[in-house]
């Protein structure tokens, strides 16, 4: 007979995957529910820019989430490593923003955060074609590569005993006053002790399923479609990942480019447009010609679960005891991810959190 895992998570994207991690650590038993394949949705899609597109102009809540994910980032990397030998690839190669017209905003912002920057000279344009307006280089601002991230903390989950259940749907669950006692899945019946919801996009449809009788407090979290393009360049054709207005190119170690992304309300629908991919297409030839000598080898479509600010909920629910939500991290789960799952973690074993968990709470505006 299975022993009943201390810790359930509902959802096995990066956000679910690392607080797996973080209850692991601290000692607790983890098993993970995963309807798809671990990191298949939004984690697998996203571009894995390590820092919010200007972050002076987001909610104080993301930033506090980003600065202590950015203190924990690189020795997550290393342990990685050296634990699985998958390199998540967390790249400092730092960040060129072009255009910065609120550039006082964004000059506060950094120095208020520690954030290093400097202006950026000509020489940062040799290869890029566009209009500067008080451009900014971040110098220290990582990348991580999204599939690489998944695959090496999906081998540390395993490496240290948690629990994974893949193609494994939630349908219902057995709730007795105000705990939950077991789920019911695709998979067959578990006992819960402490149940945990980080189903990104999905997050606010399942709570409705799950609780009817709750389904006006369910977390507002709904899914923003995101494409992605990728341009098979070779190495050193970018050395810096570049945000131009709304659109972004980063480049991986191999040297391929990523070219992203629209912001698209779509319900669940994730299939791909020829209009998005022309969109794309017309943003990174324009602002970089150079890329018209490499062939686009990937289109794809992924998921964001957005809030109204971008704000995620984390957060134990306060009817049902036995509770939590960690959802709603918008385009930066990756990003906010390890501190996410470090606040999680501290809610639930009562731990002093490192940082205030009040606008996260679900009774918060998001």
């Amino acid at each position: 007979m299975t022993e009943t895992a201390d810790i359930t998570i509902i959802g096995g994207g990066i956000i679910g995957l690392l607080t797996a991690r973080e209850f692991r650590l601290a000692g607790a038993t983890v098993m993970i529910v995963e309807k798809n394949l671990l990191g298949q949705e939004a984690s697998w899609a996203g571009g894995g820019i390590l820092l919010p597109l200007y972050p002076w102009r987001q909610a104080d809540a993301i930033t506090r989430l980003i600065l202590q994910s950015l203190k924990l980032y690189p020795p997550l990397a290393a342990q990685l490593i050296a634990e699985t030998g998958i390199d998540p690839e967390w790249t400092p190669c730092g960040l060129l923003i072009t255009k910065n017209p609120d550039i006082a905003a964004a000059v506060n912002w950094c120095q208020i955060n520690a954030i290093p920057f400097q202006k950026a000279g000509a020489d940062f344009f040799k290869a890029l074609n566009t209009s500067p307006d008080n451009p900014l280089w971040l110098p220290e601002i990582a990348q991580a590569r999204n599939p690489r991230l998944v695959k090496s903390v999906k081998q540390d989950l395993i490496n240290k005993g948690v629990a994974i259940r893949e193609q494994c749907e939630v349908k219902a669950l057995t709730l007795a006053k105000d705990h939950i006692t077991a789920i019911q899945t695709t998979g067959g019946q578990f006992a819960v002790n402490q149940l945990i919801i980080s189903a990104g996009a999905w997050t606010g449809k399942l709570f409705r399923e799950l609780f009817p009788v709750l389904a006006g407090e369910a977390p507002d979290i709904i899914p923003v479609k995101g494409q992605m393009l990728l341009f098979d360049a070779t190495p050193a054709t970018l050395p810096y990942m570049v945000l131009d207005e709304d659109h972004y190119l980063i480049p991986r170690r191999d040297g391929k480019i990523l070219a992203g992304s629209t912001v698209e309300l779509n319900d669940f629908n994730k299939t791909t447009s020829m209009e998005a991919r022309n969109q794309l297409t017309d943003f990174a030839l324009n602002l970089m010609p150079s890329l018209k000598n490499f062939p686009i080898i990937k289109h794809w479509a992924g998921l964001r679960p957005g809030t109204e600010q971008g704000v995620p909920y984390i957060d134990k629910h306060p009817e049902i005891v036995n509770l939590g939500i960690n959802a709603g991290h918008f385009r930066n789960g990756l990003a906010m991810g390890p501190a996410s799952a470090q606040l999680m973690v501290d809610l639930i074993l009562n731990r002093p959190p490192a940082i205030s968990p009040e606008p996260y709470k679900l009774s918060s505006p998001h």
